[in-house]
């Protein structure tokens, strides 16, 4: 039988050969197995850190803005300006000159560096003061020793213009010294003690004896004879009748009552202001012709400052509510940030509204038929005054050595349709010659400050 060659192999050889080719295949497939398993694991544990070393970079990242958006939450705000109190901007005015400025914004110097004070003075009402004072300084005849002109505004208390001098000491602010005696302004205490103790009208009836100027013994009883006159309260305070005053100080009032209204219009303890003035000097002795004397203001013992004469007639133009002066309106600190606003503030409560309004009628008799009349002369007919209800009182009184005659004017003015307020109060010193009176220089302040300011004052 023919065999092919190369179909042949040995029988004995054929199992071995492939036990021998399958061992070898079956440990080649598990070596190539291992070697893909092995690099898939590379692979993926490769995979694994890429991926955890992107999520700890994205996580750093988060981290930290999530760190930094906190810190910008938690991060403190920036501190306020450290506000100031009253106290504070007294101290700041103290070395302010706001005598006879036209400026309305200062300047002071605190620990934190430069603030500004802003006031409301009125330039324009500056400008005028300071024009008749330029008058008055050359003047060989008429020249006052001191005079001293404030206005202030009736509704809000703040002061409006402070005008003055002083030619004993230049360097003086003569509009808040407190040595310039009341004379007959103290009246204004008396009148409303009697109308809101005594239960007095503007119509009541009073008498007094003599001369209407002096003040002596003889005329301070209730003796009632043929040569004895007989006005109203209105009248008598218009007029200034010291006999009348003396009699409600000594025989109706008293002690007790004198001491209890000057108390209340503020004497011996001025009010808490932003800017020093001092308040007016009362004291009682046990003298009764003393009573008479401090009634109708005909001594030197009783003293006050043009500023504190404005304090007490803001009580007759607000109901009976006196108001605190205020010379500054707000301050702003270095940075130009607010740190002060001031606001409007009741000093006392001296009389009843129904007493108040019975003096507002009181004191435009004064203007009208009284003591200031020559003063106003025609006022009803001007322009500009005759919009105003204008009430006040005058009073006079050399000083001890009898060098200079103190002449005074202080009151309001109230425009009809607006109800807007001037308070104003003018102390002339006097010397050998009389010049221009107190009033003369508060009415032309009245008929500036209410002049619109399109038109002038003629």
């Amino acid at each position: 039988m023919h065999t092919d060659p190369l179909n042949t192999y040995k029988k004995e050889d054929s199992w071995r050969d492939l036990q021998s080719d399958y061992f070898l295949r079956r440990r080649r497939k598990s070596f190539l197995r291992k070697f893909l398993n092995a690099m898939a694991a590379i692979i993926f544990m490769g995979g694994l850190a890429a991926g955890g070393a992107f999520l700890s970079q994205r996580m750093g990242l988060f981290n930290l803005f999530k760190e930094s958006t906190l810190s910008r939450q938690t991060a403190p705000a920036p501190q306020a300006p450290a506000m100031l109190i009253k106290a504070d901007i007294k101290a700041l005015t103290r070395n302010i000159v706001f005598l006879n400025s036209i400026k309305t914004q200062f300047t002071a110097e605190t620990e934190d560096g430069t603030a500004t004070l802003q006031t409301r003075l009125d330039p324009r009402l500056q400008s005028l003061l300071n024009k008749r004072l330029d008058r008055l300084k050359p003047l060989t005849r008429g020249k006052p020793q001191r005079i001293a002109m404030v206005a202030m505004d009736g509704r809000t208390g703040f002061i409006k213009a402070m005008a003055g001098f002083d030619l004993a000491d230049p360097d003086a602010n003569p509009c808040i010294v407190s040595d310039y005696p009341a004379a007959s302004i103290f009246k204004i205490v008396t009148a409303s003690a009697a109308v809101d103790a005594l239960g007095y009208t503007a119509a009541t009836p009073v008498y007094f004896n003599g001369n209407k100027y002096t003040l002596y013994k003889r005329q301070l009883t209730e003796k009632k004879n043929k040569y004895t006159s007989r006005v109203s309260l209105a009248s008598a305070f218009a007029e200034s009748i010291n006999p009348v005053f003396g009699k409600l100080g000594k025989l109706y009032l008293g002690r007790e009552h004198l001491n209890d209204y000057a108390a209340r219009f503020g004497f011996n303890n001025g009010p808490d202001a932003d800017f020093k003035f001092e308040a007016g000097k009362f004291a009682v002795t046990e003298s009764d012709y003393h009573l008479a004397e401090l009634g109708c203001g005909f001594n030197r013992q009783t003293q006050i400052s043009p500023v504190f004469a404005a304090l007490m007639v803001s009580a007759v133009v607000n109901q009976g509510n006196s108001l605190i002066p205020r010379m500054v309106d707000r301050v702003s600190g270095p940075d130009g940030q607010p740190v002060y606003k001031s606001k409007k503030e009741v000093y006392k409560t001296p009389v009843r509204p129904q007493t108040a309004k019975t003096m507002v009628a009181v004191m435009k008799k004064t203007v009208s038929r009284g003591t200031a009349r020559k003063a106003f002369r025609g006022y009803t007919r001007d322009k500009v005054l005759s919009g105003l209800t204008i009430g006040g009182k005058t009073g006079s009184l050399f000083n001890n050595k009898r060098t200079v005659k103190y002449d005074w004017f202080t009151g309001f003015g109230m425009e009809k349709n607006s109800g807007k307020i001037l308070i104003v109060a003018v102390v002339v010193g006097h010397r050998k010659y009389i010049g221009t009176r107190a009033a003369e220089h508060a009415r032309a302040m009245l008929k500036t400050y209410f002049t619109p300011v399109s038109g002038s004052p003629s």
